[in-house]
């Protein structure tokens, strides 16, 4: 009887010290919890400021398109004219130093033409509509031409325009490294955030702990357009023409940032 009196009596003592035990634990693990949600701020206090970033370059690519047409009465001969006609211009671009690269074909259209043949009409008749027939075949081709060489742009416009080209468009000078210009403007408007953000901290007596958010905007180039003047000329009027002189100027490139700062 004793002897198991004592070991009932053990038996609830070892099961009030494991409960013991894990009131403990449980407390422990709660009061970890607890100082981690203190820690946690649910509405954290805030700044936010903006910065801005500008960059400037001289375009050091020129870009112009032109067109050549050619009309025949059957289309592969107005084809062929075509491409004789491009070849050439293709050809005097290569010897300027163009590399092929810097040459892209954007439209390419071949379509027949048409025209009306009027009826002969007895007097005081009635005359039906004239018939439409076909009256050969066109091909338009336009090429987007990059200039590397800026200063040399006005002497290659003339020597295209001379080769039967058409339709040639206004120079568009740009930097042909856009990305780079604008990462150098991001890391501007960044960096001005940044020290206005430092500032504000300071007079608002708070520290500054991480990024909280973070907008861009901007980025976008101004490209700076030259009116490319006697293009539609005739050489024999005026040999020796080297091309106009066209100012490029300077490309601006603007980034503008808004960071959202964490503070304490």
């Amino acid at each position: 009887m004793e002897t198991g009196f004592f070991s009932n009596k053990q038996a609830r003592l070892l099961g009030l010290l494991t409960l013991l035990m894990l009131i403990i634990a449980l407390g422990s693990y709660a009061m970890v919890n607890f100082e981690k949600l203190e820690s946690l701020d649910l509405n954290p206090a805030t700044i936010s400021v903006s910065g801005e970033g500008e960059m400037l370059a001289v375009p050091d690519v020129a870009q112009f398109s032109f067109s050549v047409t050619a009309k025949e009465e059957t289309a592969n001969a107005a084809q062929e004219a075509s491409g004789t006609k491009i070849d050439a211009i293709l050809a005097y671009l290569a010897e300027q130093g163009i590399e092929e690269k810097d040459i892209k074909t954007q439209n390419y259209n071949l379509y027949p033409n048409w025209r009306y043949e009027e009826r002969f009409c007895p007097a005081n008749s009635f005359c039906p509509p004239g018939e439409r027939v076909q009256d050969g075949f066109t091909v338009s081709q336009s090429v987007v031409v990059k200039v590397r060489e800026v200063d040399q742009a006005g002497a290659i416009i003339a020597g295209v325009g001379e080769r039967e080209a058409t339709d040639i468009s206004s120079l568009n000078f740009t930097v042909d490294d856009t990305d780079a210009l604008k990462e150098e403007a991001r890391a501007k408007a960044i960096a001005d955030a940044k020290a206005k953000a430092e500032v504000l901290a300071e007079q608002l007596g708070v520290r500054i702990i991480s990024i909280a958010g973070y907008y861009e905007g901007g980025g976008d180039f101004g490209p700076v357009y030259a009116e490319s003047r006697a293009l539609a000329f005739d050489s024999a009027e005026d040999e020796g023409f080297g091309g106009a002189k066209l100012p490029v100027g300077e490309e601006s490139t603007k980034v503008t940032v808004n960071i959202t700062y964490k503070v304490r």
